[in-house]
């Protein structure tokens, strides 16, 4: 199996403007989405996707995330960047889509949010979201 790379916040735009075959897949909860934010993909001309890794107020494990994300049918060749909070629900899902013969993931290691004591995850380093 190919290694899963991770990259931070920091670095993501120009990943996306050198391989514009990227897609943003973030795995947070709807809760997250809405009291949180969402990055905007679409303002780095890239598609996005939210599929929640976790779900229900006791964040169960989404049993049809491989069925849900197999459905966006993207392609195998596109690199995947996954986002959740802090960097670990996002390789969970990451090793989940290997399994499906996806290679090319790439785990945004910060997350949306970060480590609250640094400058990171993708608010505070100033990508763009909703």
């Amino acid at each position: 199996m190919s290694e899963i790379f991770s990259i931070p916040s920091e670095k993501v735009k120009d990943f996306i403007n050198n391989n514009n075959d990227s897609v943003i897949l973030d795995v947070r909860t709807e809760e997250e989405w809405n009291m949180v934010g969402k990055p905007d993909g679409e303002a780095l001309n890239v598609k996005t996707l939210f599929i929640s890794l976790l779900i229900g107020p006791d964040r169960q494990r989404n049993e049809n995330f491989t069925k849900d994300f197999n459905e966006k049918k993207i392609s195998k060749k596109n690199n995947i960047l996954i986002i959740c909070r802090s960097g670990v629900r996002s390789m969970a899902a990451a090793k989940l889509l290997q399994q499906q013969g996806y290679t090319n993931l790439i785990n945004i290691s910060d997350g949306f949010e970060g480590n609250p004591s640094t400058v990171e995850g993708w608010k505070k380093t100033r990508l763009p979201f909703k």
